[in-house]
């Protein structure tokens, strides 16, 4: 018997791995986070199986379905939404499995943060502009590592990708904008690849208001960073003159 955690992706089940896929229309048990899930997901898993939603269960109730099942001898495939291994709650889960002695295994999905970048139609690095991205959130009730705070890490003025947050938006561009300016870039997607995902573009001088105006209020993500203003550099990649183990540069 087996768990596996499987990422659903960003909410388009067309988005969904090759293994997600098989996995969640042959399991017998699944634990879903149904607050986050599209329904068009979990349509995939059979009528037959048992469907127990996480939404309603703190983790010793899932716990329990988890010790059920390997009495059974029954695998289980416990959905995430996006990827789980960002902000998914799995290693106290996985502890809880390590002490019943049950395997398991994680089947990675499309994070939204991946998917908003794909409604932008933007790229999140830059040439000379962002080489990297931090993916980080505002405090809320889990205790957060001062070195870790917005403020610092917009000290980088790499590109942010804030989780869990889009209620602190306000906040959120005053513990950046000295390290941005008022002009850069941000955008906020809700629900991205949903069908009625929202995309609200501006800067950090706006988005806090844009936002309201949107009415957006959770389930989405923020982006800030000058790459997505598609600078004018361009990388070496593609460059005439640039030589590589594939091509050689033209002089």
């Amino acid at each position: 018997m087996r768990v596996f955690f499987v990422g659903a992706g960003p909410g388009d089940r067309e988005l969904l791995t090759i293994k997600a896929h098989r996995l969640l229309t042959t399991c017998r048990i699944c634990i879903y986070a149904g607050s986050l899930l599209n329904p068009d997901v979990l349509e995939l898993i059979p009528e037959s199986a048992e469907k127990h939603d996480s939404a309603r269960l703190d983790l010793d109730g899932i716990a329990d379905l988890f010790r059920e099942a390997r009495d059974r001898d029954i695998d289980v495939v416990r959905l995430h939404s996006g990827d789980p291994s960002l902000y998914g709650a799995i290693s106290e889960q996985m502890g809880r499995l390590d002490s019943l002695g049950i395997d398991y295994e994680v089947v990675p999905g499309v994070s939204s943060f991946q998917a908003a970048a794909a409604a932008l139609k933007t790229e999140l690095t830059a040439p000379e502009i962002a080489q990297t991205v931090i993916l980080t959130r505002m405090p809320g009730r889990t205790p957060f590592p001062e070195a870790q705070s917005l403020e610092r890490l917009a000290q980088s003025k790499s590109t942010l990708c804030i989780f869990l947050s889009v209620d602190k938006v306000a906040q959120a561009v005053r513990e950046i904008e000295a390290y941005y300016g008022r002009d850069c870039p941000a955008a906020v997607v809700c629900r991205a690849a949903w069908p009625d995902q929202v995309v609200v573009r501006g800067a950090l001088e706006d988005i806090a208001e844009k936002t309201r105006a949107a009415g957006v209020t959770r389930t989405a993500v923020i982006i800030v960073g000058h790459a997505l203003a598609r600078p004018t550099a361009e990388s070496k990649l593609y460059d005439p003159a640039f030589s590589h183990g594939y091509r050689e540069g033209k002089p």
